[in-house]
């Protein structure tokens, strides 16, 4: 974890701004080509979730600002950026995981599994290790959306937190709207846009 120096940085202006309103938070959508990401998983026999949650993670942490978080005042960039996601229980009921990132999808889907079964076999709804290191995002599969927001605990936050909708056929591709909503003290809408790019690279490769 890395420390900024806010004195001198070059986004003081703009984190002194926004970070005093009531909802420093911006939100868009974006559609995804998720075609190649599903065929993969359709023939490696692996969750589609987890494919496009791991291309997902590691367009996050190619890109610094998406690392920032605020912490006490302080702007901190963590090395490692980790996965957040609600999982479904059988009772239709959810919990909150903590998924360790890793560039290996065979560890990444690991890490999921054994995420997945722990809420399983559990009725609590925040996991027992949680740190600020993460995306928190969610899985919307029963219907596709053009807006959506997200819950918001107030201007500290500084988590970014992504939705992803139902996937629609489109001229032969698979299309998926993605939602991302970030606070504007740390992350510029240029910042969205490189992750974007990188998001689209690695569910293509």
């Amino acid at each position: 974890m890395r420390k900024l120096d806010t004195h001198t940085w070059n986004r003081k202006q703009i984190f002194d701004h926004f970070r005093q309103l009531i909802d420093p938070y911006f939100g868009v959508v974006i559609p995804f080509d998720v075609t190649k990401a599903y065929r993969f998983a359709k023939e490696q026999n692996v969750s589609f979730f987890v494919r496009y949650l791991h291309d997902c993670m590691k367009a996050v942490n190619t890109i610094e600002n998406f690392r920032l978080r605020i912490i006490n005042d302080d702007v901190v960039d963590y090395e490692t950026i980790h996965a957040s996601a609600t999982i479904m229980r059988d009772d239709k009921t959810f919990g909150f995981s903590f998924i360790k990132f890793n560039e290996d999808f065979q560890i990444f889907n690991k890490n999921f599994e054994i995420e997945k079964e722990r809420i399983q076999n559990s009725n609590e709804l925040f996991p027992p290790v949680y740190s600020e290191d993460c995306i928190h995002c969610s899985a919307l599969p029963w219907f596709t959306f053009t807006s959506q927001k997200e819950p918001s605990s107030g201007r500290q936050a500084s988590v970014p937190e992504i939705a992803f909708s139902k996937f629609t056929n489109q001229n032969e591709k698979l299309i998926m709207n993605v939602s991302v909503h970030v606070n504007h003290a740390l992350v510029d809408g240029y910042h969205v846009g490189l992750f974007s790019e990188k998001f689209q690279f690695y569910l293509n490769t």
